[in-house]
């Protein structure tokens, strides 16, 4: 058993995780778990639950917290980190194996021992920094916290990588340090060191007009936000760059002369050039060392192909799978294939994006699938969340991407699918940059920033209409069954709400009762039309777990806003509908529905009013109904 804090705060028993909703056990567990080993006071404790002002009650409230503390860990089995009242507060025990937090501080300690061998220090380092997995205590409720102990969390990690990436430009690994200096600034603007680092990891990959370009972004932002100039470090970097001198060896650099950086020896003249942040002709390894400057080295051989980098999940990259008998989408498919396969001075993004469910990623395969002979390099699925919903680091599938690639003949064009891509800065390193490139994203959000930075074509996605609905349960069920019932399949179709996740389980559902008619089946999903969308041997494949997932992304507010929207009667949501059931302003409730709406959640109007499915509705009803703390969700 092991808790989490460095991201939402869960607790572990091997492959299962618990994220805890938040509540006032939450808050406290984190509060233990933040000064773990050491005794924090009754006062500490009672302000990050209630805040400054607490209630006269808190003393006597603050033993029922760690009361029901105490028996959640009863629940989910955690009896090696005991919670115990010590004179003057509580104190909780914990080691490496049972706190992540411990364990990312040792690891940096082991780390500075091995200052003598960059590598591994290195090494080290981004087995440190993998542990962070997210937002930090994003389901952690309480302002005291937040104010006083994420931000100094925050600078161990930023000093961490900072430190990561001194040492990947010292060794000459620029495109590395480049796919983390790209969200780094941009996630931390006001962080200097990072745009010293990624100047000059641009500057030495022969990319100075990029490189002068992020000097004047940060000379703008450092005036117009904070009223000061640079650093004087990035004024002598900017002006190194503008004589064209030779920066010479970072400290500890390995030299390494001519050559060009690119990712599987320039593939698709521009299908890679986004891939690990790094393909530019200019000073940087040679062509034998080209794969060190983007991906760990190998260290056993890949079933079936490859190299297995260490690290490296096998899950990540893989080809594209066929979609069985895909109907629908008519409209998308011509459009799409149209944009990938037409010749162009830029390169081809796609966006399909829209509710959990909704059918993108079959859609992606299938037009991916359809393009194939203008991609001769490969189709490559590049699965951007892990199984269990966490998303990947855009470095590790820069890496994994620049491997599968490294073997192909140069100028050969790969389409990548980016499936389930959680927000733009996971996205950016891995997009094409030039004419031959192409790339499918597909995102239950609207990425609207990226679009507006980086270009592509948008599809949102909507539910089938009635007819390509029953057409899907008629290719998968077969003619011979369907067309007999054909009023039933209509009205199974009704119920799933034309949505292609539910019409694929329940049509598996029926492909196993060749039996069972479809009259019959009408009659047991009208009952439950939620419940009953899920497979017995497969329960991460069924349409609640789905949304539940789907939800536990969403910022807790947000999705605490749209179970009580979605549970609203009626089909069409205002503004001021949206503000009474959420206490808030119209302008508030306005921002909340526009939010929910690029998350898939809503239906957007324009200009409104917003809708729900009937399918979600149901399930914001049943979370509304069975919430009172908003209950835990294994994922």
């Amino acid at each position: 058993m092991r808790f989490q804090l460095l991201g939402p705060l869960s607790i572990t028993d091997g492959p299962d995780t618990v994220v805890l909703q938040p509540s006032k056990p939450t808050s406290l567990l984190a509060a233990l778990l933040l000064h773990a080993n050491g005794v924090v006071s009754a006062e500490h404790l009672q302000r990050a639950i209630w805040g400054e002002e607490q209630p006269v009650t808190a003393k006597a409230a603050l033993q029922t917290c760690v009361l029901r503390l105490r028996r959640l860990f009863t629940k989910h089995g955690v009896t090696e980190t005991p919670i115990e009242a010590v004179p003057g507060g509580y104190r909780i025990t914990a080691g490496a194996q049972t706190l992540d937090l411990i364990s990312f501080r040792e690891r940096v300690r082991q780390a500075a021992d091995l200052a003598h061998s960059p590598q591994s220090e290195l090494h080290t380092l981004k087995d440190a920094l993998s542990l962070w997995q997210g937002s930090l205590l994003a389901n952690v409720r309480s302002d005291v916290l937040h104010r006083d102990e994420v931000p100094r969390l925050t600078e161990e990690r930023l000093r961490t990588v900072e430190r990561v990436c001194d040492l990947e430009l010292g060794l000459g690994r620029c495109g590395e340090a480049l796919v983390a200096l790209w969200s780094e600034t941009r996630a931390n603007p006001g962080y200097e060191r990072f745009y010293e680092q990624l100047i000059e990891a641009l500057y030495r990959t022969g990319r100075q007009t990029e490189a002068l370009a992020e000097y004047r972004r940060v000379k703008e932002y450092l005036l117009e936000e904070l009223g000061v100039d640079p650093s004087p470090g990035l004024r002598r970097l900017e002006l190194a760059i503008l004589r064209g001198e030779d920066l010479g060896p970072s400290d500890g650099a390995l030299q390494r002369q001519g050559g060009s950086v690119g990712v599987a020896a320039g593939v698709g003249a521009g299908a890679g050039a986004g891939v690990a942040a790094g393909v530019a002709s200019g000073p940087g390894p040679g062509p034998d060392e080209a794969t060190d400057a983007v991906a760990p080295r190998p260290t056993a051989p890949r079933h079936g192909g490859g190299p297995l980098l260490v690290g490296e999940d096998p899950s990540l990259v893989v080809p594209v799978p066929a979609v069985p008998s895909f109907t629908g989408r008519a409209v998308e498919v011509a459009a799409m294939v149209d944009r990938l396969t037409t010749p162009g001075d830029e390169a081809a993004t796609v966006l399909v994006s829209g509710a959990p469910g909704i059918g993108k990623s079959a859609l992606a395969h299938h037009v991916a699938h359809l393009v194939r002979d203008s991609f001769p390099a490969g189709r490559l699925l590049v699965r951007m969340v892990h199984p269990d919903g966490v998303p990947r680091r855009a470095a590790d599938a820069a890496a994994a991407v620049a491997a599968a690639l490294r073997d192909q003949e140069p100028g050969a064009r790969a389409l990548l699918v980016l499936d389930d891509v959680v927000d733009a800065d996971q996205v950016r390193p891995l997009l094409p940059t030039g004419p031959g490139g192409a790339a499918i994203i597909t995102s239950r959000m609207g990425l609207a920033g990226l679009i507006a930075t980086h270009g592509g074509w948008v599809h949102r996605l909507s539910p089938l209409d009635e007819e390509d609905a029953y057409h899907l349960l008629l290719g998968a069920l077969g003619a011979e069954r369907v067309r007999p019932e054909e009023a039933a399949a209509r009205r199974i179709a009704d119920l799933c709400g034309h949505f292609p996740l539910a019409l694929r389980i329940i049509a598996a559902r029926l492909l196993t009762r060749p039996g069972l008619g479809l009259a019959d089946g009408v009659g047991w999903l009208e009952n439950d039309p939620l419940a009953r969308l899920t497979l017995a041997d497969s329960p991460r494949l069924s349409v609640q777990r789905v949304l539940s997932g789907a939800l536990d992304r969403l910022d807790p507010h947000l999705a605490e806003a749209f179970v009580r929207v979605g549970s609203l009667p009626g089909k069409a949501i205002e503004a001021a509908d949206g503000a009474e059931a959420l206490g808030v302003s119209e302008d508030a409730a306005e921002e909340a529905l526009e939010r929910l709406a690029d998350a898939g959640f809503l239906e957007e109007g324009p200009p409104g009013p917003y809708r729900v499915h009937e399918l979600l509705r149901v399930y914001a009803r049943r979370a509304a109904h069975h919430a009172i703390d908003l209950p835990t969700e294994r994922v």
